[in-house]
């Protein structure tokens, strides 16, 4: 018996086929849209830890002028004033001056909310702020409680601000589209 042997001869293929290439592609393309938005999302940061960092600032100043004027703040001059719902409008904050010797603890109070008040909102999009004091009435408190609220433009839409801020409910159920930022400080006046 004789066998026949037959040899197969390999075939060497050069270069890539139709579909390898489009699979690499499609790949690619994968790997470059989530690089995109990766760096549109490095883009967003700076932007927002500039305005925590100027609401920080803000608060700081803010905090110094009650020190300033402590009996205005056992008078409950500045958490009345601040006590309320966040209006994102100039209209309501009248320019108010606190020359000698006309100067009082209540000029100097409203003086110093609405310096404040127009400084945030200059500086923080569609800036205010909100105080309380730890008991209803401020007159035997010793902290405070200060809240810088801000709104970011909608194009920060994709991060989530309610999983990482301390908004108070005068803040969050009123607005809730863009939720707003909120930069929370607790100080003691002595």
């Amino acid at each position: 018996m004789h066998m026949k042997m037959h040899t197969f001869t390999t075939i060497r293929q050069r270069g890539a086929s139709l579909i390898e290439v489009l699979v690499a592609i499609l790949i690619l393309s994968f790997g470059l849209l989530s690089m995109g938005a990766m760096m549109s999302f490095g883009v967003q940061l700076p932007k927002l830890s500039g305005y925590r960092a100027t609401a920080s600032s803000l608060a700081s100043d803010y905090i110094e002028r009650i020190r300033a004027n402590p009996n205005a703040f056992t008078n409950n001059l500045y958490a009345a004033a601040l006590n309320e719902t966040v209006n994102w409008s100039f209209s309501n904050i009248a320019l108010a001056d606190c020359a000698y010797p006309a100067c009082t603890e209540t000029t100097l109070a409203t003086m110093d909310i609405n310096a404040s008040r127009r400084a945030i909102r200059r500086a923080l999009p569609a800036g205010d702020m909100i105080m309380k004091c730890d008991i209803t009435t401020c007159s035997q408190a010793q902290y405070g409680n200060l809240w810088v609220v801000w709104q970011e433009p909608s194009t920060f839409a994709a991060l989530n601000p309610a999983s990482s801020d301390n908004c108070p409910t005068e803040v969050t159920t009123v607005y809730t589209s863009p939720k707003p930022r909120c930069l929370y400080v607790r100080f003691k006046i002595e």
